[in-house]
């Protein structure tokens, strides 16, 4: 059975979701017949990398919030984060595009290192404040879960992949994503945002009852709305 996430390395509730599924699937029975892909999403796709620039002053600009706001959803995210073992260090996040990092995600896929490169990336941004389109940044983290540095430079000094990203994003338009995380189980199967564990486990059980019957379903069934960052910049 196959598990599709549409994901954003920028966005706080897509590691905070990951680490959900992964809680659900621990439980999971037949969890060694499941395989995860990762599937690219911008939240942002022009956002211009700038150092200068913190998070917060980045979100109170485009937002038209108070720093004061900003501050206070960040905790709220951050507090979020650590009720499922994640450490946020929000103040230290930087504003940068994730499109290059994107392209190496797409690179690990076909190098059977989508999910552990994921991860990386996902700690690097949130935890460790690294910035995502630093080419040598890139490529140190790919190393660490295994890739070639040579291989590496090569994607990341072209356009490699960049077309990958591109079919992922107009492939979550084709089937009504406008939030991320959003996952797809088996293609019959939806769950939006970072919803409650129980609710990864409840699914994956239909899911699977339904894989194993072979009886398709045309619909996805989407149910309630999880934390998400929606395509208009807006996250709850």
């Amino acid at each position: 059975m196959k598990i599709e996430i549409w994901s954003d390395i920028m966005c706080p509730f897509c590691y905070i979701g990951k680490r959900r599924l992964e809680s659900a699937l621990e439980n999971f029975e037949y969890k060694n017949n499941v395989e995860i892909v990762w599937k690219s999403f911008l939240l942002n796709p022009d956002m211009k990398t700038d150092l200068s620039k913190s998070t917060a002053e980045y979100l109170a600009e485009t937002k038209g919030w108070s720093i004061e706001q900003t501050h206070q959803i960040t905790n709220q995210v951050t507090e979020m984060a650590n009720g499922e073992g994640l450490v946020y260090n929000m103040d230290k996040t930087v504003v940068a595009n994730a499109k290059n990092a994107h392209r190496l995600l797409q690179l690990s896929k076909t190098l059977g290192k989508g999910d552990e490169m994921k991860e990386r990336l996902l700690k690097a941004y949130f935890t460790e404040g690294k910035n995502i389109d630093d080419f040598a940044t890139l490529v140190s983290l790919a190393e660490e879960v295994g890739l070639e540095k040579e291989r590496v430079e090569t994607c990341l000094n072209s356009k490699e992949f960049a077309e990958n990203v591109e079919q992922d994003i107009l492939e979550s338009r084709q089937i009504g994503v406008r939030g991320v995380p959003f996952f797809v189980l088996d293609r019959k199967f939806g769950i939006s945002g970072a919803q409650p564990v129980e609710v990864f486990e409840d699914t994956l059980n239909k899911a699977w009852a339904d894989f194993v019957k072979e009886n398709p379903i045309l619909q996805m069934e989407n149910g309630d709305q999880g934390n998400a960052c929606d395509i208009d910049g807006n996250c709850d």
